[in-house]
């Protein structure tokens, strides 16, 4: 074991410096070279309350003190500079906050540009098009670090049914879409289908062993394995104070307390894990980001990404329309009196100050459409590979962070409870260049946005008219917007009747729902509709095949329909049973299981009919 003298001089340790940390210094022989380093980088950063209960060597816990290093080691390595360039952001972003520091001062805000789309128009139809011949050249990427708990469900958001017409799984549904991306591409390419779509999901400590399991259990849902990446994303340290002093945890004196650092990290992952430059040098050019509990996402994507081949975006954000102060941040063009400009997303409670600070002084209002001239993000995103690559080998893939403490009282002196840095993924263009090409796509919110994020005791709080991102409200909008997707393309759908389930009154619709297969564009929904048909209120239809046409089809009742690839079949008459009722339950009943009471409602299959075709061939299912 070398001497504390030689430990000391390694790193050029005077007596001065081990005065400061008299109960390190004596325990510096238990350390390797490089944690000795890292104990340097802590006192050197002011850390020394960290070793001020540390008792002599030998004494107690000797191997705590060596795991303590072993933690500091990760968070240095995981984050982009190390826990010397963590620190020092910190206390930078601390002072600003105890100052009251506005982060957009000197900025003046504005609308930027991008495009708008009407679902069905010939302007989307072209878009959908150019978007599904770009596909071949996209990568995705699912940012799945969160639990369920905020729902009233235990596990992983990804693993909640999409719908439980079917039980589809949002995972399943997701990996489902890009799949059919691939095979939509590879039907234009005539064949020519080499290529695999890779997707990558950003899991965290708490959701990474349960994914990897939802995956094997089902065969990662027709994706090869190879297909799919899982990055994970460690914790960062947490703070006791302004001075941005390390919190240990109140449980272990030899760890430090660490939380999430946001879903920002998305970045700093795809670039040291060296993945971003194994699509980029494949030749992919497209990388497409989104969360993990929006259903309706992938209907957007085809147009969206037409829109970002087209227009030659290097970042194109997903949106939808947004009521003026509605809580859902509105995408901006902002401006600096230096000359500097970035198009961001800007939460909502800072657009208004902020507009009413640049000379508007009615802040955020609706514009003659009704809306905000200030599109709502929705936290999809669309970057061109290229440019991105070339930003994060600048940058480490780091993003610019905030901090958000909480403090005791006015004075800002004191925290209620330790905090941390954190940053989000769709504040990537803070820290491009003008030249960068930044712009938004807007679509319908019935068409791309009804995210699951709300127990049903806080989504009955919601007030009236304002969307309740539940399981409930998530469920009836794919519902919805399916119906809505069929009567554009000619169908008589009926229009829905008013319940209430879990203290929250909704829309319910037909419930028609169809695997990604069957139909990813207007397009092909268009083609797969002929005649006159028409579907009850009432009525159920589930379509699970990729060549099944409805024609003069008249559904009043429930419909399951399946076929392999190679059935073409051709559904039509008049069909009629009982179908599925509707049951209200209650969310407190746990006799029932979590993924159904969230929703306040189940569905009684009374009567149905229902045909699988196994085998290729011509079919056709009238009554």
């Amino acid at each position: 074991m070398a001497s504390t003298a030689d430990e000391l001089s390694k790193l050029n340790i005077n007596g001065d410096w081990a005065s400061i940390a008299p109960n390190l210094q004596k325990n510096l022989s238990l350390l390797s070279p490089q944690q000795v380093e890292l104990a340097k980088v802590l006192v050197e950063m002011g850390q020394t309350h960290l070793f001020q209960h540390w008792s002599e060597p030998g004494v107690d816990d000797d191997d705590d003190k060596r795991a303590f290093f072993d933690q500091i080691a990760k968070l240095n390595s995981s984050y982009p500079g190390g826990l010397a360039a963590y620190i020092t952001t910190a206390r930078e972003l601390l002072a600003d906050s105890k100052a009251g520091k506005n982060p957009y001062d000197g900025f003046t805000p504005s609308v930027p540009l991008g495009e708008v789309l009407t679902y069905g128009d010939d302007s989307f139809v072209q878009f959908e098009e150019a978007g599904i011949k770009e596909a071949q050249k996209a990568a995705f990427v699912l940012v799945a670090g969160g639990l369920g708990e905020r729902l009233g469900y235990n596990g992983i958001k990804v693993a909640l049914p999409r719908e439980t017409t079917t039980g589809t799984c949002f995972l399943q549904h997701y990996i489902e879409s890009i799949l059919a991306f691939q095979e939509a591409r590879c039907s234009l390419a005539r064949g020519d289908c080499r290529a695999e779509i890779p997707l990558a999901i950003m899991t965290s400590d708490d959701t990474h062993l349960r994914t990897l399991e939802l995956l094997e259990k089902n065969s990662y849902f027709g994706m090869k394995p190879t297909q799919v990446k899982l990055l994970k994303q460690e914790k960062v340290a947490c703070f006791d104070d302004n001075e941005a002093h390390l919190a240990l945890d109140p449980r272990n004196k030899y760890r430090i307390q660490t939380k999430p650092h946001g879903h920002g990290d998305v970045h700093s992952l795809l670039y040291s894990s060296g993945l971003l430059k194994v699509w980029h040098d494949a030749g992919l050019r497209w990388v497409l980001f989104f969360q993990d509990t929006n259903g309706l996402l992938f209907k957007a994507i085809p147009a969206a990404l037409g829109v970002s081949t087209t227009k030659q975006y290097h970042v194109n954000s997903l949106a939808v329309p947004r009521k003026a102060k509605e809580a859902i941040g509105g995408i901006t063009k902002l401006t600096h009196s230096d000359g500097r400009t970035m198009v961001i997303n800007v939460e909502y409670n800072q657009l208004d100050p902020l507009l009413r600070a640049s000379g508007y002084p009615d802040g955020d209002v609706n514009s003659e459409t009704g809306y905000s001239p200030f599109p709502g993000n929705i936290n999809q995103l669309i970057f061109e590979i290229g440019p991105y690559l070339e930003e994060l080998t600048k940058t480490g893939g780091a993003i610019k962070e905030f901090v958000n403490p909480k403090y005791k009282d006015a004075t800002k002196t004191a925290f209620k409870s330790s905090t941390r840095l954190e940053c989000m993924m769709q504040d990537y263009p803070k820290t491009l260049p003008p030249s960068a090409r930044v712009g938004f796509t807007v679509m319908d919110a019935w068409l791309a946005y009804a995210p699951v994020k709300n127990n049903p005791e806080d989504a009955a709080k919601v007030p009236k008219g304002n969307p309740y991102h539940s399981a409930t409200s998530g469920e009836m909008a794919i519902y919805r917007s399916n119906s809505l997707i069929l009567r554009k393309a000619g169908v008589k759908v009926d229009d829905p009747f008013i319940q209430v389930f879990n203290g929250q009154e909704v829309e319910v619709w037909s419930r028609v729902v169809w695997k990604p297969k069957w139909a990813l564009t207007f397009s092909e929904v268009k083609r797969k509709v002929s005649g006159n048909c028409s579907i009850s209120q009432k009525s159920m239809m589930a379509i699970k095949g990729s060549n099944i046409a409805l024609e003069d089809l008249s559904l009043d009742g429930a419909l399951v329909i399946e076929a392999v690839d190679g059935a073409e079949v051709k559904v039509g008459g008049s069909m009629q049973n009982k179908g599925w009722s509707i049951e209200n339950v209650d969310y407190k009943d746990t006799s029932i299981p979590e993924e159904i009471r969230i929703r306040g409602f189940r569905f009684n299959k009374v009567e149905q009919l229902e045909k699988t075709y196994t085998e290729p061939g011509k079919y056709s299912l009238t009554p």
